[in-house]
């Protein structure tokens, strides 16, 4: 499926168009240094689909697909993404790039593959800031935004929570500072709608700098990157009044540039948010209780009825939601469930075998259908 590059990319005509203006700097030039050649330029991919991408290079944007070698050889979340810088080798006189190297990446939004395979998939690339999204209506869900927070930090971007809908709730301020002291994220509450809060996100909306706003669907992330960009990027749907809940609209990923220089891309809605090697981020999410393990009597203790658990302590005097302690265990457990590096890479030798050795069978009995007539 190509992609529509007279829809992707859009920004407003004043902005001037260059690699600058995708976040290139001088420590990008130099790890592009080693893949330069005379038929090879640098380019950003901003905007995916299925099978094709899009990427801004120096002078505009083309659609590009992927070499044979780069897609064989990309492990697990490896394969490019929104936010990537690439090098690119465009054929003479325009028509499709190809896409031979990724440069390495400075941070890396990945969540477990959806469905039954096991696998890890890059939702953002290159990402400097996170804007993890939720409304504060029905769907606020603190469980779930714990495990957002714990996928920003390990992604290597800081994570901001953007609660929306400021407008439809009367205690959102007792929220914020709840959700503040418990995440140990900056927190802000905002209606995209009115305006309201709005401001405060400037701090964030730095020349240059790269956004990604990640959330599940209908919590107004499209609303908002339309207001910051002041006019209307990405589709939006009024949310529905009987269960409080959006609608999706965001379809693929893709990266805008705001009037002030800023990066933004907008994800669509994540049903599923598996963890994927999120250790660190989980501790760093949860460092309540990894401090209050720490002063057990027991160095295995299960935090649920052994004698001096300093966690259960802290829960019968108040001091923790045992609500924390749940999700902790259970994104635990999820990580303690996920195959290690070498079993990955085992299963992915063996798909590639299983793809050769059918592709040498069928040659096969091609051949044998010329020879026999």
């Amino acid at each position: 499926m190509a992609i529509d590059s007279s829809a992707a990319g859009s920004v407003p005509a004043a902005l001037p168009y260059s690699l600058e203006s995708w976040g290139w700097d001088d420590r990008w030039a130099a790890a592009f240094i080693p893949l330069a050649a005379d038929d090879r330029s640098p380019a950003r991919i901003i905007a995916q689909h299925r099978g094709s991408w899009l990427v801004a290079g120096e002078n505009g944007e083309w659609s590009a697909s992927l070499t044979g070698r780069l897609r064989y050889a990309a492990g697990d979340g490896e394969l490019p993404a929104v936010g990537d810088w690439v090098s690119c080798v465009r054929p003479d006189g325009g028509g499709t790039a190809r896409i031979d190297s990724v440069l390495p990446r400075r941070s890396a939004f990945v969540r477990r593959a959806a469905g039954s395979r096991v696998g890890a998939q890059t939702v953002a690339a290159n990402v400097e800031t996170l804007f993890v999204t939720t409304s504060l209506n029905a769907d606020l869900n603190p469980r779930r935004l714990e495990r957002y927070v714990a996928m920003a930090r390990e992604s290597g971007a800081d994570p901001v929570v953007l609660l929306t809908k400021e407008d439809l709730v009367e205690d959102g301020e007792a929220v914020v500072e709840r959700l503040a002291a418990e995440l140990r994220v900056p927190v802000v509450a905002l209606s995209s709608r009115t305006g309201a809060g709005v401001e405060a996100l400037q701090p964030w909306l730095v020349r240059g700098r790269t956004i990604a706003l990640v959330g599940s669907s209908g919590v107004g992330k499209s609303t908002l990157l339309n207001r910051l960009a002041g006019q209307e990027l990405m589709a939006t749907r009024e949310i529905r009044e009987e269960d409080g809940r959006g609608r999706h609209t965001t379809t693929h990923r893709e990266l805008f540039r705001l009037p002030g220089g800023a990066l933004m891309l907008d994800t669509p809605g994540v049903r599923e948010l598996g963890l994927w090697d999120a250790d660190e981020g989980l501790a760093d999410t949860f460092a309540e209780i990894v401090e209050l393990a720490d002063r057990c009597r027991f160095r295995d203790c299960g935090h649920d009825h052994e004698p001096g658990c300093a966690v259960q302590a802290a829960i019968r005097a108040g001091d923790l939601d045992e609500a924390r302690l749940l999700s902790f265990r259970r994104l635990g457990e999820e990580l303690a469930e996920q195959p290690s590096e070498a079993e990955r890479r085992e299963a992915k030798r063996r798909f590639f075998k299983s793809i050769e050795v059918a592709a040498h069978a069928r040659a096969k009995r091609k051949d044998d259908r010329w020879r026999n007539g």
